[in-house]
């Protein structure tokens, strides 16, 4: 079987958690702080904080930023639900900005129509989270530009774009926002099984993103209320949570690290190959705007159903049959039940309807062959007929 994605682990990476697991600390240890500075390094942003999962990552990036009861977070429905269910831990409203359709990513056109009439309305967002979809990035510079004019945070879930470069730097930088979001699950650029990163240039934001990871718990004198009575002293000044990723996580995620770039520019390679493959079948093959340069997590398709007389359903079923797995991202969030109890209707977002009708992932992953992206395309080929 063919699965739409799936992780590399080599044998770097077993000898790098081997070595955590035969050290003093398993977790709070050193590997953690090698892990955040080389993605800080790396991307070029000053703070990096590793924690549990890039759900856990949103939510603690929202608390820092002060998100609460009353405010509202907006954020694109073509995403997986945590880019807005992060709000809405923090009892704040969400709502949805509709995608561009060439891009998929949130519009920015979209967007400066909706804050717009919610300034008239006094109803601006606190923090908008645009989403990488796929590894490629959202227009940054137009969107911090509104948040200049607007007065919002701006937080990047780039859980698809580690690796990603946008205009003169790479995504995470946060050189056009307040705060980035990595993912590390397994089928992304680079996993460390299950993990992610909130990295940032602001140190107030950091401060606070160390103690919501950790219980709101400090061992910090300049965060204390009082002197300290003793070397075993801490407070708990906040409310946090338990959202630390341990050493054997991190010792994966910096060894993997390593091979970013190498994993990156294969993928790169591929979806070069899928462009040509693919470009005389019904369906439309991936659209990169000017000054972005994608990761490539995903490799989305958009079947032409004029032309295609199957169900998506039917194809998907066929695919599998032929040993190929696809998948689909995403649901539009807007249109789940939980947001639809909240008064959430599908037409709010048309273009993310239309995406969500048409939309498949096909196979791609750093140890993908050649002969196996031809199987895919075969088979798709004789699908499609």
């Amino acid at each position: 079987m063919i699965y739409y994605g799936r992780q590399t682990v080599d044998a770097a990476d077993i000898a790098a958690v081997t070595e955590v697991l035969e050290s003093d600390f398993l977790t709070q240890g050193p590997a953690i702080e090698r892990f955040e500075k080389g993605m800080a390094d790396y991307v070029g942003a000053k703070y990096a904080v590793a924690v549990t999962n890039a759900t856990s990552a949103l939510h603690i990036a929202c608390l820092a930023a002060g998100l609460g009861e009353g405010d509202s977070l907006w954020t694109s429905p073509i995403t997986f639900t945590a880019s807005a269910n992060c709000g809405r831990y923090c009892g704040a409203d969400v709502e949805f900005v509709d995608i561009d359709d060439q891009t998929y990513n949130m519009s920015v056109t979209v967007l400066e129509e909706k804050l717009k009439a919610a300034k008239v309305e006094g109803k601006l967002p606190k923090m908008v989270v645009p989403v990488h979809l796929a590894g490629q990035s959202c227009d940054m510079k137009r969107i911090q530009e509104l948040s200049k004019a607007y007065g919002f945070t701006v937080l990047e879930d780039a859980s698809h774009a580690t690796g990603a470069d946008y205009l003169d730097g790479k995504v995470g930088s946060c050189q056009f926002s307040d705060m980035t979001v990595f993912s590390f699950h397994p089928v992304k650029i680079i996993t460390t099984g299950e993990g992610g990163m909130v990295l940032t240039n602001n140190k107030d934001l950091y401060e606070k993103l160390c103690l919501f990871r950790s219980h709101g718990i400090t061992r910090d004198p300049k965060l204390m209320t009082h002197e300290s009575d003793g070397p075993w002293y801490y407070q708990q000044v906040d409310l946090g949570f338990n959202y630390r990723m341990t050493d054997m996580q991190a010792a994966l995620g910096y060894s993997q690290l390593q091979k970013l770039d190498k994993f990156v520019a294969r993928r790169r390679e591929l979806v070069a190959r899928y462009d040509e493959l693919l470009k005389d079948l019904p369906l439309r093959t991936p659209f990169v705007m000017n000054g972005a340069n994608p990761s490539w997590h995903l490799y989305v398709v958009r079947i032409d159903f004029s032309k295609v007389k199957k169900s998506k359903k039917q194809i998907f079923a066929e695919m599998k049959e032929k040993g190929i797995t696809l998948n689909l991202h995403y649901i539009p969030v807007h249109t789940q039940p939980y947001y639809e109890k909240l008064g959430h209707k599908p037409e709010e977002c048309p273009v993310s309807l239309d995406y969500y009708r048409e939309a498949m992932t096909l196979p791609l992953y750093y140890s993908l062959t050649n002969e196996q992206q031809d199987e895919v395309v075969k088979a798709l080929k004789e699908v499609l007929a």
